[in-house]
């Protein structure tokens, strides 16, 4: 276990996860987005790509002029025409991105590996003279032959670089691989190393929490784990998961995450799956009669993880397979207290429902369901209170959280 151990979160929703296919901010967007994050916490924001055009330096001039409490970084290829657009933007950090592997220096560049050295030397020093700090982003780090990797990056320190990025641009990467490799950099180097990760094969916040643990200073990430095909690791993710697993602290509070989901949800025309880990509509919610007597009596019995981390409840559904203490909940909500007898016959009814409609009855229905029993000890008024006013989210004062 690392105690009292920290890493920088840079997150890169308004860079990377702005280049998902069909995905364009607004300058409002851009600005709610940027204020979100800060307030939350992230420490580093990835804002932009100067080389883009007027309009996006523009957006990019406003965001430094806000003053937020997180230093902000533009991303540029490794181009001296690049380099001279991310200047005076008020932004004191650029990555500048080089293809580190054979297959992009000689397929996509043309060129070899002693010219991505000299142009990393030249490259470095020329935003330096500009007043930039410097990142080097090695893209497609994943595939570049390990001693060459080390070697680029140990050029880029050389060179007055401050921190060096290791991208698994294409999403190739496993933890066990990604462990090996940031501590094989971590060894050879005295420079900040920042993890990029895709998540092609699922693994990108399996992937980013494998290079904490090597010794990576810092760690890019995006809301909802948007980006490029398959997306980048999940700010919420890789935020809750070093916490609870590995005691590394990144300083976000996800309390008030569930706003910032839904705006970059919306502003991105991205929707998520209702299984979407901690941010999905249905991660928090049971209906399996065993899963929610057990909650009822004490959230642990069935809680991984905790929802309140991340702003959120648990919610009980009834459905096929609930039981009877789901029942006697949701009636209870309602402001109906039911007898065993009743619960059972309103089981019985509840799953039928669920059966036939493919979905869980709602208040007006569950009162309905009610005044169909036979006798009911309940003032028949009971079914009428409080109707359209039971909360989504479980009221039992063990479960409740606020939002």
């Amino acid at each position: 276990m690392n105690a009292m151990r920290t890493v920088v979160i840079d997150d890169t929703t308004l860079r990377d996860g702005e280049q998902s296919a069909g995905v364009a901010f607004s300058l409002e967007e851009k600005i709610d987005i940027a204020t979100r994050l800060a307030k939350l916490g992230v420490p580093e924001l990835e804002v932009g790509i100067p080389a883009m055009g007027a309009e996006e330096r523009e957006s990019i001039r406003i965001l430094a002029s806000l003053k937020l409490p997180a230093r902000l970084l533009v991303w540029a290829r490794m181009k001296s025409e690049d380099i001279q657009q991310c200047a005076g933007l008020g932004v004191p950090m650029a990555d500048l991105s080089v293809p580190a592997s054979d297959q992009q220096i000689q397929r996509k560049l043309g060129k070899d590996r002693r010219w991505v050295l000299a142009n990393i030397r030249r490259c470095v020093a020329q935003a330096r003279d500009l007043g930039l700090q410097v990142g080097v982003g090695f893209e497609d780090a994943s595939r570049a032959d390990p001693d060459f990797l080390l070697q680029a990056a140990q050029t880029a320190q050389a060179a007055g670089a401050r921190r060096i990025r290791y991208a698994d641009t294409v999403g190739i990467m496993e933890p066990f691989g990604v462990h090996a490799a940031i501590s094989r950099l971590r060894d050879g180097l005295d420079v900040e190393i920042e993890m990029h990760a895709h998540d092609d094969l699922g693994l990108a916040t399996a992937n980013t929490l494998a290079a904490a643990l090597a010794g990576a200073t810092h760690l890019n990430t995006t809301v909802n784990g948007l980006g490029e095909r398959a997306g980048n690791a999940a700010l919420e993710e890789v935020v809750l998961g070093l916490r609870q697993l590995y005691r590394i602290e990144t300083g976000v509070d996800l309390k008030k995450f569930p706003a910032l989901s839904a705006l970059v949800e919306n502003a991105s025309g991205e929707p998520l799956g209702w299984r979407k880990s901690l941010v999905g509509k249905r991660v928090f919610s049971h209906e399996a009669g065993i899963h929610v007597d057990g909650l009822l009596k004490d959230p642990a019995n069935y809680q991984g993880v905790d929802p309140a981390a991340v702003g959120r409840r648990h919610t009980l559904v009834l459905g096929k397979h609930s039981g009877r203490q789901g029942v006697i909940q949701a009636y209870a909500q309602l402001g109906i207290a039911l007898e065993k007898r009743q619960a059972d016959r309103l089981l019985a009814e509840v799953r039928q429902f669920a059966v036939r409609e493919r979905r869980s009855p709602d208040d007006r229905e569950l009162a309905d369901l009610y005044r169909t029993l036979p006798q009911h000890s309940s003032s028949p008024a009971q079914a009428e209170t409080v109707l359209g006013e039971r909360p989504q989210e479980v009221a039992s004062h063990r479960l409740a959280v606020a939002a």
